[in-house]
């Protein structure tokens, strides 16, 4: 009776075993709709339209608006922990919803621009609209980006992983790229120093294509990878089920609470890069042109680091350590760099008349906009791919990722909320960089026991499911 019920536990456990023939019928298609690497650049492409976008305003910094107090981050507020809700309708429904939030959040700066704001005494220069679609974007990202990671997760064999995530990470900031540009070359005569109706405008229009891109999706459960195996389809268990599941992928997996502090830095960068570098320092056409190289820049490094967690020479558990030393010198070498830049400036000094923003043409700005490369290296492409892969290594099953990527953005979110809160009440500059700098080398410290003893050279069949 128990090597029955072991033999039913692994079927129920690795539903992707079929016999051979139905396992190798699929590989003759492998060039088609259904390719796995197609699939992952048309997850791109959802991304690209929405995020990718959403990704541009904000990197103007306070969302291209004069003052960046104007942007409260009720969106990362309500970001919460959505594999619950993902394995319960499937990944397509759940990136289809997810996407409808970020056309309705970006019409909100454009009304905010349009019509007067009602002044609202818990967060000043925020109507009620903004406040509203924040909320709306806060859901609907969390059930984006927690498809986006179950299916770029689970489509790649183990050796692949970090390729499949550096193509998803060039088609997706591809969207920054082209926002950016956009931006750049709609406010090149602007002396307002905010961003004009017409940009938003395209970027309404832009974002809500989204959706489409998304509905365009084949079915997860149609899905090979490239060796032949068949995707694990996603269950669709009871909610209560499904709610004992999240707690349950903490129990069975505890380690992954070590890699929280590094979720946490992962999106914490953004305040300082954006609002209080690139924010502060730079005139509006400067902050759209950083913007773009920026966004472009992450393309290579997303390729840089998925190049080594994929090498296939190395086993994986030496290219996980090459992979974390590596992050580790960046992180040092750049954040010392920003230091001395840093130290020059302060919000105070930002106040005086006697203050010039930085524009393309000033004499010195090539040093600045290196800088923005490398720290974007490092604390974005680098550091998320990275992020990705260590969860990917440790399962290959989409729900159990789903709860692992849900984990990862809800901690991202709060990392983001609590350090952009920490903006608007004029927090000296020099704290929150230090915070940040502090942080990526916090998470880089206590995930160094995860890389040791959690992943393996190849994923066991007690990781493949709860």
């Amino acid at each position: 009776m128990a090597d029955t019920k072991q033999v039913d536990a692994e079927k129920d456990v690795r539903p992707e075993e079929a016999p051979s023939a139905e396992v190798e019928a699929p590989r003759a298609s492998l060039g088609s709709y259904r390719n796995p690497y197609v699939q992952c650049v048309m997850l791109g492409f959802v991304c690209f339209m929405c995020p990718g976008l959403w990704n541009a305003v904000n990197g103007l910094g306070g969302a291209g608006q004069v003052s960046c107090d104007l942007w409260l981050p009720v969106a990362w507020l309500l970001n919460i922990s959505t594999g619950t809700i993902h394995n319960k309708i499937g990944s397509k429904a759940t990136l289809v919803i997810g996407t409808l939030g970020y056309p309705l959040y970006i019409s909100s700066y454009l009304a905010s621009n349009l019509h007067a704001r009602i002044m609202l005494p818990y967060a000043p220069g925020i109507d009620n609209f903004s406040i509203a679609a924040g909320a709306v974007l806060g859901v609907c990202a969390g059930l984006l980006w927690t498809a986006q990671g179950s299916l770029m997760l689970a489509y790649p064999t183990e050796s692949e992983k970090g390729r499949f995530i550096g193509i998803f990470w060039i088609v997706f900031n591809l969207g920054g790229v082209i926002g950016s540009a956009i931006a750049f070359g709609q406010n090149f005569n602007s002396t307002t120093n905010s961003v004009s109706n017409g940009t938003y405008i395209a970027f309404v229009v832009l974002t809500c294509s989204g959706a489409i891109f998304a509905l365009l999706l084949v079915n997860p459960n149609n899905m090979y990878r490239t060796d032949g195996t068949k995707v694990a389809p996603v269950r669709h268990p009871t909610w209560t089920a499904e709610i004992s599941g999240l707690g349950l992928a903490l129990w069975t997996d505890p380690m992954i609470i070590l890699l929280f502090p590094l979720f946490l830095a992962s999106n914490w960068f953004y305040t300082w890069q954006f609002n209080d570098y690139n924010g502060v320092l730079f005139t509006i056409r400067t902050r759209s042109l950083n913007g773009m190289i920026y966004w472009a820049s992450q393309m290579f490094g997303s390729i840089m680091i998925g190049a080594v967690l994929d090498w296939p020479r190395l086993s994986r558990r030496v290219r996980a350590a090459i992979g974390w030393v590596w992050l580790l010198v960046f992180v040092m070498v750049t954040h010392g760099w920003a230091y001395h830049y840093q130290k020059g400036y302060t919000r105070e000094s930002l106040a005086e008349p006697s203050f010039t923003r930085i524009d393309f043409s000033t004499s010195g700005y090539a040093g600045y906009i290196w800088l923005y490369i490398f720290l974007d290296f490092v604390s974005d492409s680098m550091w998320q791919t990275a992020a990705y892969w260590f969860m990917g290594a440790m399962s290959n099953d989409p729900a159990k990722l789903a709860y692992f990527t849900g984990f990862y953005k809800s901690m991202q979110s709060a990392g983001a909320a609590g350090i952009w809160r920490a903006d608007a009440v004029l927090l000296p500059f020099m704290n929150i960089f230090a915070s940040t700098w502090a942080l990526l080398g916090a998470g880089l410290i206590c995930a160094a026991p995860v890389l040791w003893l959690r992943i393996k050279n190849h994923t066991e069949l007690e990781d493949e499911a709860l």
